[in-house]
């Protein structure tokens, strides 16, 4: 396995402005709901960038947790659009499906998990295409990051080799790869786990990363203490669940260390 050394990351990160250089133009965010279908399926996505840039730029895949695409996923694709990239949430369920209902997201993100390869990946493949086909993005130059039930979606898509130059996941479940052990997986991964989440203990850690490492994947792989499931969502405490909390300091840092990473990989 090659791991991340977490300097490079903190390196990448940092402004390289020089003397004598004009001061940047202040981004301004335009944010566009594009409709796109998968297998008959009217879907709706939520794109973001920033209107000053003429040039190409890098994309980066948004995918929402299993409550659908509500506001959590937009806000992040509006901070990337910000930072320089072109942002595109997909939606994985269908134009107007979102819900605060555990029963009725867990319904919706099962016809995912029951069918990885074959529905899951297309529907997952459908909004990327949406991404790379546009005008302002550099098709070459393209990652995915997901929160939650997104955090596998993510997973999925460097699994399936679709193309991506990094995955990140956010308080994924860590879905193990379905493909033989010889099969190349050359997407760059990077995880950023809750230590306390319950639903993602150690014997699921060390499995990942067992599976990770039988292949040959270049990943990195953070624990931040005291955080559990969901804790880049301020909505999360909302939820009344066991296990499901926002915390500020793993958000912040899981979002540095995301920055430093995109950079790495993708540029700007």
């Amino acid at each position: 396995m090659v791991r991340f050394v977490l300097a490079l990351l903190v390196l990448a990160s940092l402004s390289t402005g020089g003397c004598g250089e004009a001061p940047p133009t202040k981004p301004r965010i335009v944010t566009e709901a594009v409709a796109y279908n998968h297998d008959g399926v009217e879907l709706e996505g939520y794109l973001a960038y920033d209107a000053t840039l003429s040039r190409r730029r890098p994309g980066v895949l948004v995918v929402h947790e299993w409550w659908g695409l509500q506001d959590h996923p937009k806000e992040r694709a509006r901070r990337l659009a910000a930072l320089g990239y072109v942002a595109f949430c997909l939606d994985m369920y269908g134009k107007g499906k979102v819900s605060d209902d555990v029963e009725q997201a867990q319904a919706w993100s099962g016809a995912f998990y029951t069918d990885r390869a074959g529905h899951g990946r297309a529907r997952a493949k459908a909004g990327l295409a949406v991404l790379a086909k546009d005008s302002r993005v550099d098709p070459a130059r393209i990652a995915a990051i997901g929160f939650c039930y997104g955090g596998s979606v993510a997973l999925e898509l460097a699994y399936a080799n679709a193309g991506l130059k990094a995955v990140a996941c956010f308080h994924g479940s860590l879905l193990l790869p379905e493909e033989p052990k010889d099969a190349a997986i050359p997407t760059v991964i990077l995880v950023l786990n809750g230590a306390d989440d319950a639903w993602v203990g150690p014997d699921a850690v060390a499995a990942w990363r067992e599976a990770m490492d039988e292949r040959g994947v270049t990943y990195g792989f953070q624990s931040f203490p005291g955080a559990v499931h969901a804790f880049t969502n301020p909505g999360a405490d909302a939820r009344g669940m066991d296990n499901v909390a926002y915390n500020k300091g793993a958000d912040d840092k899981s979002w540095s260390a995301l920055d430093g990473f995109l950079r790495l990989h993708l540029g700007r």
